[in-house]
């Protein structure tokens, strides 16, 4: 089994900037201002414009609502302090990277959006 994320945004540009330039994905495909694909690793995240969605959508919401409320994005790197460098350089409010009680080092950030993603070291230092 795999897993790939599909967010639906607000502003393609805005999170396809945030996605590439923060955390280091790569336009995988065709890019379109409605759906584009983004890679990292063996990372998938699409990006698709939330005005796509029809009106009566389960996914639609009002602007101004808070997007992704209880979910947590989680991606596993190799290199978390080179993660965390590339982040900090971006100019993009991270939290400090942090050991954590359960023995990884981890950042946190918010996407464009307001998704929660937290980036942490694969193994336990």
């Amino acid at each position: 089994m795999q897993l790939s994320l599909e967010l639906f945004v607000e502003t393609p540009e805005k999170s396809l900037d945030f996605y590439q330039r923060v955390l280091g994905f790569e336009i995988h495909g065709a890019a379109s201002a409605e759906y584009t694909m983004l890679k990292n690793g063996d990372a998938v995240i699409a990006i698709n414009s939330r005005s796509v969605l029809l009106t009566d959508h389960p996914l639609r919401i009002e602007t101004g609502d808070r997007v992704g409320l209880g979910v947590e994005i989680v991606l596993k790197v190799a290199d978390v302090e080179g993660a965390y460098r590339t982040a900090k350089e971006s100019g993009w409010p991270v939290s400090d990277l942090a050991l954590q009680p359960w023995g990884l080092h981890d950042f946190r950030l918010i996407d464009p959006d307001g998704y929660y993603v937290r980036v942490t070291g694969a193994h336990a230092s």
